[in-house]
């Protein structure tokens, strides 16, 4: 198959892990938070989903992450430099039991790649969309809708959990109709979980009742299983710093470890047998609207590093990588795509 097809497939990948990516930052020293818990902590602070109940206005998320990459495979180094921006659009629908149910839909896509000093650009606003390898690809994200389900019951242990997502077949059939070779790939890939991983971060920071802990920190853990891509085990670790009027700062320490995939299921050119790779930095900051109960805003930074041992074609090479990424999330009242 050609190569570009397949960096197509795990560059739409990238890009759907990017949604999943909340505000994530990294705690402070112990002097500062005296300061700050000075200006203004209690710990009586709620984080409420109230932006998903029923009846509630549609409002939108742009969600830009950088990302430079770096493997070192023998004496050859090749640099791959991402910036993705995502506009995303989420609709409240009535209430299901004790789910809280909410149209997600991708309504923009940017994308600049450059890889190896080949440069990659689309722009779904743009009128005259010049054609490039992975077109169909990023045309494909457009307009892509899931209605989500989320426990709202405080008491239930899954609460501000996922408990279903609709709309992975169609996404699925969309994303493969450039290439049906990709369908199993991508049914691997983008199983029921993973798509459930990728849209909590969007509400992960709420506590269990929505209530902070007397001690102001509470911790979320995450499993992105991506098949034979391998597995993201992250654990956030979310810290109250000060409360301003209706506009929560909340820090957070991120801890992210990778690890190949057991199942080596066919599909790739390529095979990861094993993995040493983990985050060195994550450090970020969140600010959550009370009064909305919202994300208001995020920026995030992480840095990943380790070793990974690839087969391809019958042959193992170690690859050394180091990954640095900056993401950034604002949250709007109009869709941003219509200016």
């Amino acid at each position: 198959m050609n190569a570009r097809r397949w960096l197509g497939a795990l560059v739409l990948v990238g890009g759907l892990v990017t949604l999943g990516v909340s505000a994530q930052g990294q705690e402070k020293d112990k002097g500062k938070d005296k300061e700050k818990e000075k200006a203004g902590a209690p710990s009586d602070v709620k984080l409420e989903l109230k932006a998903f109940e029923p009846k509630s206005k549609p409002f939108f998320q742009e969600m830009t992450t950088k990302t430079k990459q770096v493997m070192k495979v023998m004496a050859m180094e090749v640099t791959q430099n991402q910036d993705q921006t995502f506009w995303v659009s989420w609709t409240p629908q009535e209430k299901k039991d004790n789910d809280l149910v909410v149209k997600q839909k991708i309504i923009g896509v940017k994308m600049d790649i450059e890889i190896g000093g080949n440069k990659i650009s689309y722009d779904s606003g743009a009128k005259d969309q010049p054609a490039n390898p992975l077109t169909d690809f990023f045309k494909a994200l457009k307009d892509a809708e899931f209605t989500v389900y989320i426990n709202a019951d405080p008491k239930n242990e899954r609460y501000m959990t996922v408990t279903k997502v609709e709309g992975r077949e169609d996404f699925i059939k969309k994303l493969s109709s450039a290439n049906t070779q990709l369908e199993p790939l991508l049914k691997n890939i983008l199983s029921d979980d993973a798509l459930k991983s990728m849209a909590e971060p969007a509400f992960g920071v709420i506590p269990q009742k929505g209530q902070i802990p007397q001690d102001k920190k509470w911790k979320r853990d995450s499993k992105l299983d991506m098949g034979p891509i391998g597995t993201y085990d992250t654990t956030y670790t979310y810290t109250l710093k000060a409360v301003d009027k209706n506009l929560a700062t909340i820090d957070v320490d991120t801890s992210l470890k990778y690890q190949a995939p057991k199942d080596k299921k066919d599909g790739l050119p390529f095979k990861i047998n094993k993995a040493d790779l983990s985050s060195k930095e994550g450090k970020g900051v969140i600010h959550f609207d009370t009064e909305k109960g919202r994300v208001n805003d995020s920026k995030m930074e992480l840095k990943l590093e380790g070793k990974l041992n690839i087969e391809i074609g019958g042959m193992t090479t170690d690859v050394e990588l180091t990954q640095t990424q900056t993401a950034e999330l604002k949250t709007m009242d109009s869709d941003p795509t219509k200016k």
